[in-house]
């Protein structure tokens, strides 16, 4: 599983890099853009990382102009995230390079195997709620 994991996540850094995107700023994308999460609380658990990386990565993002950090609502100290326009046009972009991985890797499967691998992942998944300060 560790050698499969490095080497499909090789070559979805290597899709997504000319867009300037590392693989955690990818998952903030998804996150915001597709999921529509707007907490970074949320965003951490949904890539699962810490709170601390979390906040390095979404000052990181804010300074290339991919995401926004606007005051959310009620005392003033919580944060809501948005993509900026330029943060939608890269997920929009990227989304080809990711998609295509998905598709090399996924064709080598049939469905019924497909089907075994998703139940599986899943399976071990389960119950783990691990907090990585990196991925």
């Amino acid at each position: 599983m560790s050698r499969l994991s490095r080497i499909m996540q090789t070559r979805l850094e290597r899709g997504i890099a000319p867009f300037g995107l590392t693989r955690l700023m990818w998952c903030v994308l998804t996150g915001v853009g597709d999921e529509g999460i707007t907490n970074p609380s949320e965003l951490a658990d949904y890539i699962g990382i810490t709170r601390p990386a979390t906040s390095r990565l979404l000052k990181d993002m804010a300074a290339k102009g991919l995401v926004c950090r606007n005051g959310g609502s009620g005392d003033g100290r919580t944060i809501a995230l948005s993509l900026s326009d330029s943060g939608q046009d890269v997920l929009t972009r990227a989304r080809v390079a990711v998609d295509e991985m998905h598709r090399h890797f996924m064709t080598k499967l049939s469905p019924e195997m497909t089907a075994q691998f998703m139940h599986a992942l899943d399976a071990l998944s389960a119950d783990e709620h691990e907090r990585l300060t990196k991925l």
